[in-house]
Formats: C-alpha cells, structure tokens, sequence
C-alpha cells in the first residue's frame, strides 16, 4: 500500500485530478491518501470529493484520512504532494495591483517579476519547514512539488535540506510539446524530442521524427501570421533565437523586458483573444483566475454530483511518478532538479527542468551539457532573480528582496532604482501577515537625489524624501 499526503488539499480542482489520476492505475487501488489543509472548512469540502471519487472507483481497499496539520499524517508516508497557496486572493491582488501603479504590467506573476518574489517569500519558509518534516518523520519519502514559483520553491528547500527527496512538476513541457507535434501535422508519440533548460522556460533543443530535424519547420511556422497571433511572444522566441520555449505567452511575455515594458507593446504582443481568453497575456490575468466567490459551491457540486467520477488520466505527471516508483512501469519525466552537473552552462546548484528517468531506484536527472550559449544566457536573467529570492526568503532580509525586484527584467526595464525601492516597501508593508519572518524589519529608505522637473516620480515617492539637485 502506497500512502500519499497531499498538502493543500483544498485547493478547488487540483487534488480531485490528482487523485483520479492515481485510482487509474489499478496497482494503486489500496492508495491510502492523507489529506492536509491549514484551511478546516476547504479541508471538509476536500473529504467530501474524496468520499465521492473513492465510492466511484470501486476499489474497497483505497482509503483517507484528513488533518489541517502535516505532522500529524506524514508518519510512514511514501509520496508528498505539495500544491498550496499562502495568502490566497487577497495577497495575488496585492502583488499584481501594487507593481501595476508603477508601471511593472503582470500576466500571471507567479514565476518570476514582484508576483514571483512575493510569493517566494511567503511559501518557501513554509515548503522549507515541510522538507524539514519530511526529513524528520518519513526521510525516504519523495515531495512531489507543484507549488509555483517551482524553481524558486524547489531550490529553497533543497538549500534547506539538501538530502530531501524532491522533483518539482509541470505540464508546460508536454502541453508545448504536443502542440507542436499537432502543429506539424504529427501525433505526439511520433516524435523524438529534447527538452532542457529552467521550469516554464525550457528549450526543445532536438525535435525530431523518423531521424528527420524539424527544428527548421518550427521555425517556418513561427512567423504564420495565424500560429503567431495566437501565440505571440512564444512565436518571437522562436523567430528571433531558433527554438521554442515552453510555457504560454501569456506568462513568456513577463520573463523579458520586451514584451510589456510599455503600454503599446502590452497591446501588440499579448493582445487580447476574441474568444474572451487571457493566456496570451492579459493584463492581471490571474486575479481573474483567482477570483473565486463561488468556490463552496463548486466543490459542493463536484461532491454532490449524481454524474460517475470518470477515470481517464491527465498530462500530468504525478500519478505517473508514483506507479513507477512503486515498482510498475518506468517512464521518462521532465522535472525540476538540482543542477548537480547536468547543464554546464547554468549556475550549479540552481534548479534546472530536463528529462529524467524515474523506475523502482528513483528518479534519475538526465545529462544535458551545454545549451546554445544564448538561450543559457535568458535562462540565467531569470536565475539571478531566483538565487535572490531565496536567499531573501530564508534569510527575511529586505534588502535582499529589493535586490531581487531590482534585477528582474521586467521590473527594471521600466522602473528606476528609487522607485523599485519605493515599490518593494510598499509590497513588503501589504503583504506582512502572510511574512512573519519579516516582523520588525523594514526595507531601508534613500534620498533621493534627482531633478524632480525632469523625473515624475513624486506620485510613488514622498516628496519629503526627495533631494532636488
């Protein structure tokens, strides 16, 4: 019997698909899962989906237990997967709404740019404190981490403990890489690809069928004026440095200072789809993903629903993981993974996403060797924002924090120094209940010492503080 804790089981659907995926395999029909949420009535509204899903799989032996605290389950526990949100709506909006005021224009924000740092800093102490569980109650068990920012998070906890078991997961890899095979005209297990680099930005660096390089194809469709506007800055990556990227241009465009820098770029490359869908890049996209008032009443429906649970397995890759690391079918994986030798060209230590084999022995990362030199080189501006970041975060060292906003592309493509600093004192102040590591220590002010005729920046900074020169 395999026991499986979930951590953030309330969340509205993620732990419902996981779930079903896992009851697919039948050699996990004697599944015991261990539902965990800080949150005591998301976690009644996950015992109800459970109650359902199990009572429609049939298996009499799969079994749940609940607990809003971790260290109560995780005796003898076998897999981890962590999929939580500190700080909810309330902190995304905040994080979005305040960089907004100064120019810094977020999709999604959950990966890098203020919206990246500012979760980073209210997850990782939590992820690190779960590792540091782990290692303590069931050191052999491995954390299956989807908690965004993925790269950020997975890095935190490694350098917390550095002997925990841990794969950061994401669909980027297969949903980009089927798109292109339907793209091409192929069926996805036609094709022969290699694909490496950091979590949603991740190079196919080889694409292949029967031998054939379709690289130079990829390239033709780029600049289809169809394929582009659907797809607009992803199909830029393309065109301009030779290979596609992962990940959904909605959330590409916010990595780079060219895309959405200024309000007219904002418009031309993500612009809005007539279908009403934000993933093109959307201003503030996630707030409406977040948004959800009627959430009761959506997980009440999904337990209460007269419709069978249907049990067919998504692209994702956990329930994957877990039946052949129980010693049934091997497959191949991309994951998230300390660079222990495996891109040169990326910093050692960092978090890297490539292919990895995962059977009985574990999940083994694959040798990359070096990336063009120009595609390592994007990866590694988002990095140095990454290794900020957590560094910051197990630190709580504002400072630190203002360092890493101000090396994000985006961020510094449109703001100055002064007024990055002005929006880091203002993001640590509205998102302190959610950072009480932080308590008693603030981001240091500066003067300012500029010719206010020729800058506008008293709207985002107290006049008070300004030095006229």
């Amino acid at each position: 019997m395999a026991k499986i804790a979930i951590i953030g089981a309330g969340s509205l659907g993620f732990s419902k698909r996981l779930t079903i995926d896992i009851l697919t395999y039948k050699n996990l029909e004697d599944t015991h899962f261990a539902l965990v949420d800080t949150d005591p009535e998301r976690l009644e509204y996950a015992v109800k989906i459970m109650e359902k899903i199990l009572k429609d799989s049939g298996f009499k032996n799969a079994s749940y237990s609940a607990s809003t605290d971790r260290k109560e389950v995780l005796k003898d526990t076998d897999y981890i997967i962590s999929s939580i949100l500190v700080g909810g709506y309330d902190a995304i909006k905040k994080e979005i709404d305040i960089p907004m005021k100064y120019g810094v224009d977020q999709c999604i924000g959950d990966t890098l740019g203020p919206g990246g740092i500012m979760r980073c800093l209210r997850t990782l102490p939590h992820l690190a404190g779960l590792a540091r569980d782990v290692m303590e109650l069931c050191p052999e068990a491995f954390i299956l981490n989807y908690t965004n920012p993925v790269s950020m998070l997975c890095w935190g906890m490694s350098k917390a403990v550095p002997d925990i078991k841990l794969v950061g997961l994401c669909h980027s890899v297969q949903g980009t890489s089927g798109e292109w095979a339907k793209r091409l005209g192929y069926d996805l297990s036609e094709i022969d690809y290699e694909c490496g680099g950091i979590n949603h930005q991740s190079w196919f660096i080889k694409f292949e069928r029967n031998g054939e390089d379709l690289l130079p194809r990829i390239r033709e469709l780029a600049v289809d004026p169809e394929i582009w506007l659907g797809d607009t800055s992803r199909m830029e990556y393309v065109k301009h440095f030779g290979y596609p990227v992962t990940e959904s241009s909605g959330h590409n465009s916010e990595y780079s200072a060219w895309f959405r820098k200024r309000p007219e770029l904002v418009k031309q490359y993500c612009p809005s789809r007539e279908d009403g869908e934000g993933w093109n890049g959307r201003s503030g996209y996630i707030k409406e993903l977040y948004d959800r008032p009627d959430w009761k009443k959506q997980m009440l429906e999904a337990a209460e629903s007269k419709e069978p649970v249907k049990f067919e397995r998504s692209l994702e890759y956990g329930s994957r993981i877990i039946n052949a690391l129980q010693g049934n079918e091997p497959i191949m994986i991309n994951g998230s993974v300390e660079n222990k030798n495996i891109i040169d060209n990326l910093p050692q230590g960092c978090c890297v996403e490539v292919p990895c084999t995962v059977d009985k022995k574990g999940i083994k990362p694959q040798r990359i060797g070096s990336l063009p030199v120009h595609l390592a080189a994007i990866n590694r501006t988002q990095i140095n924002v990454q290794e900020l970041a957590v560094e910051a975060a197990l630190k709580a060292d504002p400072e630190i924090v203002f360092q890493a906003m101000a090396l994000d592309p985006l961020t510094a493509a449109v703001c100055s120094l002064d007024q990055i600093r002005a929006m880091t004192i203002e993001l640590l102040k509205a998102h302190q209940e959610y950072i009480p590591e932080f308590k008693g220590k603030s981001l240091a002010k500066k003067p300012v010492l500029i010719d206010t005729s020729a800058e506008k920046i008293e709207e985002h900074i107290d006049p008070g503080e300004i030095f006229s020169v």
